[in-house]
């Protein structure tokens, strides 16, 4: 299972918002050095200084409002590869040893049980099943062959 980053697409996400944010603190700065200046209005810099914090605030907003969409995307994506990581590498038969390891558990407590597990009971019982059934068919086929060589070409008979 493979998957691009989305929270860095281009590399480097997080040095642009700092870019953009030393860039509005440098428009500040030079909107305070304006407002020294007798030649701009002095509310008129206030107002955009004003204006300027606010884009400022929204740009921010709006990154980590999608920063945090793209951090819950990642983190969704990585519990469900991990779930399926588990799944795939899960053995079917611990299910066998967790309730008897669960049910020794309550036998020590005094409490009757929940789940009956058979005396003498084996894992390997049905690979052992599985192995068999294979053999047995192997061994079928192997008499069909050996029947179908001993038919000749003349209408079916068997060969003597």
């Amino acid at each position: 299972m493979s998957r691009t980053n989305q929270i860095l697409p281009e590399g480097n996400l997080f040095r642009e918002v700092l870019d953009l944010n030393q860039a509005f603190e440098q428009v500040m700065r030079g909107l305070t050095k304006l407002e020294k200046v007798r030649a701009f209005s002095t509310e008129q810099i206030r107002r955009v200084r004003a204006e300027v914090e606010t884009a400022r605030v929204d740009a921010n907003r709006e990154f980590f409002d999608n920063f945090d969409a793209m951090v819950e995307d990642d983190a969704s994506w990585a519990y469900k590869f991990q779930r399926e990581y588990d799944r795939k590498t899960k053995d079917l038969d611990d299910v066998y040893f967790d309730i008897k390891d669960a049910e020794e558990r309550r036998r020590k407590k005094g409490l009757p049980p929940r789940v009956a597990i058979l005396p003498g009971w084996d894992i390997s019982d049905e690979d052992r099943y599985d192995e068999e059934e294979t053999e047995k068919k192997k061994r079928a086929a192997r008499k069909k062959a050996i029947a179908d060589g001993c038919y000749s070409a003349n209408g079916g008979e068997a060969k003597r």
